[in-house]
């Protein structure tokens, strides 16, 4: 069983900023491949990135490729999503997840955190 809790979203300026944390309960989030997925008003939930349980691939949607980067750290159970160059397409809230193989799809994972709100505005 692995819990999951986002934070760190919040009202931007395009172009800016904002780094997103998920922390995970649990002794074997080391195991599990990590993914952020998005959900915008009226969409369905989309794949945004991923990360293989070691840290060494991930796994980016084309529309984020470049301006995000996913990382891990086993050690303090967690992991980040980094935004750069935020554009008002990317409002959404994003979720992050837990699954078994590093996959874009969200019937692949297994455990999802509350979500977190990221506004862009232009």
């Amino acid at each position: 069983q692995v819990q999951l809790r986002e934070s760190g979203g919040g009202l931007v300026q395009a172009g800016g900023s904002l780094r997103l944390s998920c922390a995970a309960s649990g002794r074997t989030f080391s195991t599990y491949a990590m993914g952020w997925f998005r959900q915008a008003p009226g969409k369905e939930r989309e794949f945004v990135a991923a990360i293989r349980w070691s840290g060494s691939i991930t796994l980016y949607a084309d529309s984020v490729k470049g301006r995000f980067t996913i990382s891990r750290d086993n050690a303090k159970n967690t992991v980040h999503l980094e935004m750069n160059s935020l554009k008002p397409d990317d409002t959404a809230v994003y979720y992050c997840a837990a699954g078994l193989g590093l996959r874009s799809a969200t019937a692949e994972y297994d455990y999802w955190g509350q979500g977190t709100q990221v506004t862009v505005s232009s």
